[in-house]
């Protein structure tokens, strides 16, 4: 498996807080979610505009199969419709995926470091 290399980028402080498993939790769901084939060693700046790119795809094939997706992705509706009506969703959009797939990923890390009695057998049920 290749390493999955981010290039620290100011404007998209995300990642630098995440440990390197989170890191590659994030990308690996963003490339089997939206097929985004990505490099070695990517810049979150270019992560958003891949996205954004996938995004104006299925803007433009309707609004059934969008909506759909950011439901199963758990995109808050209040700040997806406020984007939708300005000019080039896409990026803020993209962006908007990023956050939430970075949260997903810091909680499961979180999570899974306070799960120590997972394997004390009394707590199993």
């Amino acid at each position: 498996m290749n390493r999955i290399r981010l290039e620290p980028n100011p404007t998209f402080p995300y990642l630098h807080t995440m440990p390197n498993h989170a890191q590659k939790e994030v990308m690996l769901a963003l490339s089997k979610d939206w097929g985004l084939a990505m490099p070695d060693t990517i810049s979150e700046e270019e992560i958003i505009r891949l996205l954004a790119d996938r995004l104006a795809v299925y803007l433009d094939k309707g609004p059934e199969a969008f909506f759909q997706l950011m439901y199963r992705l758990d995109i808050s509706e209040r700040k997806l419709n406020a984007i939708l009506h300005g000019q080039d969703p896409a990026p803020a959009i993209a962006r908007l995926i990023y956050e939430r797939q970075t949260e997903k990923a810091r909680s499961r890390a979180f999570y899974k470091k306070d799960d120590k009695g997972a394997d004390d057998p009394e707590l199993s049920w």
